[in-house]
């Protein structure tokens, strides 16, 4: 207690093109203010600013903390980090709720680092220190790119369903997937029906058989045509700048199917080089084992999977008052990192509709003895969900596989 009255606590509000950091002594007692842009040339002015202020007050030890360490603030933890700064990590849930508290809400920059240093100053023990590795964040950054053109192609192919429903009525009948390589090709050759007027069943056969690789037989080329010529064709005004927009979606969907192929190709041997092994479990793939491991970080940051658990916002907390107690649902936590677990655990369930064989009876048998036991399917599910961070925090530790046990009558959990 007596060495962190002698700390400079230093509350850092990280933005876009600027930074502000505030200074505090245990006291609350604002000692400096520091507006600078967020530029690397300027950061050690910063570092002067803050030593300047230390001898100063007479104290003997500076302790940082940045709300932001992986998007505006990365580059400014990334340089404290270099010169041996050890940089706390404060929730921005945290600072938010101190900044309520005040009996007066004040919003501005120079008010919200003072709420962030207050965060430390308080709750120092219990902080994550922010140690930015430049795997874990091209790991972050390759998952997002590959969100993000996920995305753009879901939107694509909707605004190609609304097209195609103007040109060929049935054309779901056409092919089974819209955006598959036989399909793609097809509408972008034939945007419209009357590119198919002068067609004849032999043209069409060998068109759909170069793109298939020889998959489609003439009945395929013969059910299309017959299926258009049964919905009938009418002559539109700008046709021509219709088939262009047909034509447009199905290159903005060949181009995120690419990205998102290429963004698997950089992804592979990042995740080789950290050694997991999450792919040997069932329900995870390259991409979702990425998703993991990006929202995770380096799993030496949590100690025991209890932490993990309250990270991911799945283990409940505890409500009381008045001499009683009630374990709650919450809301914290790494909600995009809930969210994995609970498409893991409902993987998990899955049961094959061909010979009604689980994808994994041990962890199904647990989900149908919680349920037995009274609770609720969202709350078994959320106890799935709790085994799996078990199962994923020994598998990051240790950098084991997975390997299913074989479930008893006797054990089955």
């Amino acid at each position: 207690m007596k060495e962190r009255l002698d700390y400079l606590y230093v509350g850092i509000d990280p933005h876009k093109h600027q930074h502000t950091a505030v200074g505090m002594d245990f006291y609350r007692q604002k000692v400096f203010e520091y507006t600078f842009p967020n530029k690397p040339s300027e950061f050690p002015k910063l570092l002067k600013i803050m030593e300047k202020h230390r001898v100063k007050s007479g104290l003997s030890q500076i302790i940082i903390s940045l709300e932001d360490t992986n998007n505006f603030g990365r580059t400014l933890a990334v340089f404290l980090d270099r010169k041996s700064f050890a940089v706390r990590e404060v929730s921005s849930k945290l600072s938010s709720a101190k900044r309520k508290s005040q009996l007066t809400v004040v919003k501005s920059d120079a008010w919200d680092a003072q709420c962030i240093a207050t965060v430390l100053m308080e709750e120092l023990d219990r902080l994550p220190i922010a140690k930015p590795l430049d795997h874990y964040w091209a790991i972050q950054q390759l998952v997002s790119r590959r969100k993000a053109s996920t995305k753009g192609l879901s939107f694509s192919i909707k605004k190609l369903h609304a097209q195609l429903q103007h040109h060929y009525p049935t054309y779901r009948k056409f092919f089974t997937e819209l955006d598959g390589k036989t399909s793609l090709g097809f509408f972008h050759r034939f945007p419209s029906p009357l590119h198919l007027e002068d067609i004849s069943l032999e043209e069409l056969t060998y068109f759909l058989q170069r793109l298939s690789n020889y998959a489609c037989s003439t009945k395929k080329a013969a059910t299309i045509l017959a299926l258009v010529q049964c919905d009938g064709q009418q002559r539109n005004e700008f046709q021509d700048k219709r088939d262009f927009i047909v034509r447009s979606l199905v290159k903005e969907i060949r181009f995120h199917k690419k990205e998102m192929m290429q963004t698997e190709r950089e992804l592979k041997p990042l995740m080789e080089r950290l050694g997991y092994k999450l792919e040997s479990m069932t329900g995870i793939d390259l991409v979702s084992a990425a998703s993991l491991v990006a929202e995770i970080g380096d799993i030496q940051r949590f100690s025991s999977a209890n932490q993990l658990a309250r990270f991911a916002g799945v283990a409940p907390v505890d409500v009381g008052s008045g001499g009683k107690v009630k374990h709650v649902k919450t809301s914290q936590g790494n909600r995009t990192l809930h969210e994995l677990f609970f498409q893991l655990a409902c993987r998990q369930l899955v049961v094959s509709k061909r010979n009604q064989t689980p994808r994994n009876p041990i962890l199904l048998d647990y989900y149908l003895k919680k349920q037995a036991e009274g609770k609720t399917k969202g709350q078994a599910i959320v106890c799935v969900m709790r085994k799996l961070i078990n199962i994923v925090f020994k598998m990051m530790k240790n950098k084991t596989e997975y390997r299913l046990p074989v479930a008893t009558k006797e054990n089955a959990v």
